[in-house]
This record gives C-alpha cells, sequence and structure tokens, in this order.
C-alpha cells in the first residue's frame, strides 16, 4: 500500500503531552545515536579491558582474536537476518529485539569463566548489536528526506565515534571501582534504560502525535511507494547491490582492526599500562566523531548546492578514501603519540567513508528494502572483518603489528574503486514494481541489473 501525502489521525502517547513538535526527525535519529553510543560502549568493553581479562583467563593473542571472531560471525549472520526482520516487523519493535538481546549477552561476561563461555557470550552479543545498523539505515529512510539523509546517517553513526572516545575512561573508571566482571554487568544495564526511552517515544512518522504536516511531507518528499519487502533473491540481482557489499568487505576491516586491537597495539608496541589506555586511546575516535559529522554534512551541503546525488556521494567518498592509507605510516612511527594522530586520520576518513556508502541503500532503493539492502553489505562488511581481525591475530603473535596495519591502509583506495567502479550512476532505480516487489521486464537489462 502506498504512503500517503497527508499524515493519518495519530494516537496520543501515553504519559506525553499531545501536541506538535518542530523537527521530530531530529528527536528519533538522537534515540538512534544514543543506541549507537551505547552499542559501542558495550562492545568495547572487552577491548579496553583485555589485558586484565587475557591475564585472568590466560589467553594468547590468537585465542583474544578468537573472540572477535565469534562476535563477527554472528555479527555478519545477524547484518542480512536482521535487515529481514526490520522490513518486516519494523523498526519500533526491531530495535526491541535488537538491544534487548545485546544487552543480556553484555550482562553475562560478567560470568565468564574462560575461553569457551567467553566466546558464547561474544557471539550473542554479535547476533544483538549487528541490528542496530539496518535498523539505523531504515530509520533515516523512513524520517529524512533524500538531501537530508547522509546528515541523519552522520548524527547516528557518530555514536560510533562517541561510544568509542567514552568507553576507554568510563570503563577504566568502572573497573578501578567495581572490577571487571561489575563493570559489563553496569555497562549492559545501559540498553534497558534507552528501551524505556524508545518504546515511550518512538512511532511511525504516520502514527506520529507530535509531527507537523508540514514536516511529515518534508520527509516524504521523493519517496517511492510500496510496502512488501523485496526477497533476497531479487536484491542480489542488482549490481548496486553486490558494489555495496564487496566495498564493505575490503573495507570494514580497518575500522575493526582499530576497535579490536588498539588497546592491545598501544600496551604491547608503546608501552602503555592501563590507565595511558584509559587517558588516550580515546583519542582518534574524537577524530572519528569528527568524520562522521562533516562527512554526512559534506554531501548533504554539495547537494543543497545543486550537485547531483551521484556527484555528491562520489566526491566524498574518494576524498575519504585517500586519508585512510595513513595507517601505513602509523606502523612505522616510534612515537605512540604520532601513531595516534596518523590512526585518527585513517578513522576520520573510514567514518567520512561510511557515513556515504551506508547512505546509498536509501539513495538507491525504496524504503522497504533499505535494511535488507543495508543489512547484505552488513554481511560483506562482516566477512571482510572477520577474517582480517583473526589473521591480525595470527601474524601479530609471529611477526608485529606492522604488516597488518599496512595492509589496512590498502583496502579503502581498493575497495573505493570496486565500489564506483561497479555501482554506476547513484539515484532511484525506478523499475522496480513498488507493488509485487517485481520489475517490468521491459526495462529489466537497465538500472545495473544483471541479466541471464
Amino acid at each position: 500500500m502506498a504512503h500517503s501525502d497527508t499524515p493519518p489521525s495519530r494516537r496520543k502517547f501515553p504519559g506525553v503531552s499531545p501536541g506538535f513538535r518542530p523537527g521530530v526527525r531530529w528527536l528519533i535519529i538522537g534515540l538512534v545515536f544514543l543506541a549507537t553510543l551505547i552499542n559501542y560502549i558495550d562492545r568495547l568493553t572487552i577491548s579496553v579491558l583485555a589485558p586484565l581479562i587475557m591475564t585472568d583467563l590466560r589467553l594468547s593473542n590468537l585465542e583474544y582474536a578468537s573472540l572477535g571472531t565469534w562476535f563477527l560471525l554472528a555479527y555478519t549472520i545477524s547484518q542480512g537476518l536482521s535487515g529481514r526482520m526490520y522490513d518486516r516487523i519494523g523498526t519500533r519493535r526491531g530495535f526491541t529485539v535488537s538491544v534487548t538481546l545485546w544487552s543480556v549477552a553484555a550482562i553475562l561476561h560478567a560470568f565468564a569463566r574462560g575461553l569457551g563461555s567467553l566466546s558464547i557470550f561474544r557471539f550473542l552479543l554479535g547476533l544483538g548489536e549487528a541490528g542496530n545498523w539496518p535498523g539505523a539505515a531504515k530509520t533515516v529512510a523512513e524520517w529524512f528526506p533524500v538531501r537530508e539523509r547522509a546528515l541523519g546517517m552522520a548524527i547516528f553513526n557518530s555514536g560510533a565515534a562517541l561510544g568509542s572516545v567514552i568507553a576507554p575512561p568510563l570503563i577504566v573508571y568502572l573497573q578501578s571501582s567495581l572490577g571487571w566482571q561489575m563493570t559489563f554487568i553496569v555497562t549492559g544495564m545501559l540498553g534497558f534504560g534507552w528501551l524505556c526511552l524508545w518504546l515511550l517515544f518512538y512511532r511511525q512518522p504516520e502514527q506520529h502525535p507530535w509531527l507537523a504536516e508540514s514536516e511529515y511531507r518534508l520527509i516524504r518528499e521523493g519517496r517511492v511507494a510500496g510496502t512488501s519487502p523485496l526477497p533476497w533473491r531479487s536484491l542480489l540481482g542488482y549490481r548496486q547491490v553486490w558494489a555495496i557489499i564487496v566495498a564493505r568487505l575490503f573495507v570494514d576491516p580497518v575500522w575493526w582492526l582499530y576497535i579490536t586491537w588498539l588497546p592491545l597495539f598501544l600496551f604491547k608496541v608503546h608501552g602503555f599500562d592501563l590507565k595511558k589506555i584509559g587517558l588516550f586511546a580515546w583519542v582518534p575516535y574524537v577524530a572519528a566523531d569528527a568524520g562522521s559529522l562533516l562527512g554526512g554534512w559534506m554531501s548533504g551541503y554539495l547537494i543543497r548546492r545543486g550537485w547531483s546525488v551521484d556527484r555528491a556521494r562520489r566526491m566524498t567518498i574518494i576524498i575519504a578514501a585517500a586519508l585512510m592509507p595513513a595507517g601505513i605510516l602509523a606502523a612505522r612511527t616510534p612515537s605512540p603519540f604520532v601513531a595516534l594522530a596518523l590512526i585518527a586520520v585513517v578513522l576520520f576518513g573510514f567514518q567520512f567513508w561510511i557515513n556515504n556508502v551506508q547512505t546509498l541503500p536509501s539513495d538507491i532503493f525504496p524504503e522497504r528494502a533499505v535494511a535488507s539492502v543495508a543489512g547484505l553489505g552488513g554481511v560483506g562488511a562482516g566477512i571482510g572483518s572477520m577474517v582480517f581481525v583473526l589473521t591480525a591475530g595470527w601474524v601479530a603473535d609471529r611477526f608485529s603489528y606492522t604488516p597488518i596495519l599496512t595492509a589496512a591502509g590498502l583496502l579503502a583506495p581498493l575497495g573505493t574503486v570496486i565500489l564506483l567502479g561497479v555501482i554506476g550512476p547513484i539515484g532511484p532505480i525506478t523499475t522496480i514494481d513498488t507493488d509485487s516487489g517485481g520489475e517490468t521486464p521491459e526495462t529489466q537489462s537497465n538500472n545495473g541489473r544483471t541479466v541471464g
């Protein structure tokens, strides 16, 4: 069923004052930003505490890397499944499922007694946390017009960077006050607090009692009608989907490398103790946060200046990819602070890049397919990151971190060349049948559709 241009009558929220509020979409994306921030605090607790946990549980580098692999295996599986789930049950219920699962899994880490139990809990955490990204992409597609989508993606994605800033000092403080087991319990409880806000304030635009008609019409600008989710078989017939999957397979490992290994890199290569990790490991993520916001703002700015969506997205993606090889130099400097500065450039570039790449599903596909396409992109990201993180542990045990950081520096340009070479013009595919999920046969060979 196609969406109407006029918002239907809306129900009042229990316990919330009725009446329209300006900019409700910013409240909604603020909630998703907060979920993403909590997601990263929960994810990074084990990374920050790795020196203690590895000692207490007697884990080698390779065994520690295997924890990341179990997390990423679940994360990879769940990206695709979560995307379908969000497209079928909606963002409100979808986020409820995802956040409940990852919060319970985060708390269970406190009860780990060895590699086996910790691996199970990391797997469960990955199953839950993966849903945040297709859910966020779908929320942006539902609540933002095309010209604001990259900024919406930037705002929620900045929660990943800000969570990475907050996590080291917060986790070190909690550990010093409560011990590492209680730290997992405290950080895991944050998600349940967020759920109370989500269930109270979130509704679809058509049902939201605070949404003015003018904002509703803005949100609905340029939408493709249709509500039935598209099957994976249909989506995998589009080269645009494969371009996103393969690009993220190559480039997302750059982010996961530093998320997983930065505290240990500083500990083992530059001699940082846990206190220094808490004081300095957050610095590159400030740059990542700036990259997230600037990348989202820049493409929207260019579109408002008259650039096409295709040209604006391509330009910002290319600029970002050119920054990420700075990690090659970070592997070779003897100064920990120069290394941190260069890693900051890498993470700035990655967030600049990923915000625009994660916007591509909503640029190209109708709203009902956005979470599924985003989830398939996440599957590619998970596969590449899983292989790379596990390889990093093997290489670090036998050689050093230098080959890994060098390889990571080459991945972004390679992935970007593949993305921009395969995806074709960035813009809506108009041949999708908005009622049946199919397409018109006379245009089947156009718009990037593979035939035969």
